[in-house]
């Protein structure tokens, strides 16, 4: 059997374009881009996605060289594609990290701080403890399976080609910072109003009798009632996690369909 270039080129193409813009989303979205997995494991993760969804996608790929300007232009557009949709999950994520923040603050366990695995930063337990059990719960509901069909979509709604993603699509992107900070004072809001009348009601006691210390029983007291908040709270973590990934994998879809 014998093959000519084109044809060659064609059987390369098909598996190429789609890898970059699956390797874009391994490289952006929580958990496969957290920093325990390696740069060869998402490389790994990327090539098998690949070999599993390119036999099953039917929009033609177009037969442009690798090597030629074209295709370095198609090669960034994939990869783009792939960056903002896990970009976008990402800051899901980064919500609930912003909402555990919040948290210590009023907690006055702000200073309690810890490298962050998958960022690689330093956040306070409160925020790792919200990651990780956000983490669980997105894999528990198969919200990575989700992901990985919405991309599957994608190639669908925006085959590969030269166009890729419309300028309104990146303002929709950098608007979801807003989101991001909205969603995470929905996270955080009844720690922020029970605890802002605890410290009011220190404040009073304060006034009231001033022979006693607020300091001496109002932080342990605070950290306390902080604990006992989230412990009560916990069970809507899930109903958050779970709406706000709908509401994201849907802008996700949506910013596929607004192509250029």
């Amino acid at each position: 059997m014998t093959l000519s270039l084109a044809e060659i080129t064609g059987l390369i193409g098909s598996y190429l374009w789609p890898f970059f813009r699956i390797a874009g989303l391994v490289t952006a979205a929580p958990i496969f881009s957290s920093n325990f997995v390696n740069v060869r494991s998402r490389l790994l993760i990327a090539i098998a996605i690949s070999m599993v969804m390119v036999p099953t996608i039917n929009t033609p790929v177009p037969s442009v060289t690798p090597w030629s300007s074209e295709g370095v232009l198609l090669v960034a557009q994939q990869l783009l594609i792939g960056f903002c949709m896990g970009f976008m999950l990402q800051m899901m994520f980064n919500a609930f990290i912003i909402g555990g923040q919040i948290i210590a603050m009023q907690m006055g366990l702000g200073f309690a701080s810890m490298i962050d695995p998958q960022n690689g930063m330093t956040v306070p337990v409160i925020s790792q403890f919200y990651l990780i059990f956000v983490s669980l719960l997105f894999l528990a509901i198969d919200g990575h399976l989700i992901l990985l069909m919405v991309l599957h979509e994608s190639f669908t709604v925006m085959p590969v080609a030269s166009s890729g993603i419309a300028i309104e699509s990146f303002r929709d992107v950098a608007s979801l910072a807003s989101w991001m900070y909205a969603a995470a004072i929905i996270v955080a809001l009844p720690a922020i109003g029970s605890l802002m009348m605890v410290n009011l009601a220190f404040g009073i006691l304060s006034r009231a009798a001033p022979q006693i210390s607020p300091f001496s029983i109002g932080f342990p007291m605070t950290i306390i009632l902080g604990f006992a908040i989230i412990l009560v709270t916990l069970p809507n973590v899930a109903g958050h996690l779970v709406s706000m990934s709908d509401e994201m994998l849907q802008m996700a879809r949506l910013l596929v369909q607004n192509d250029g």
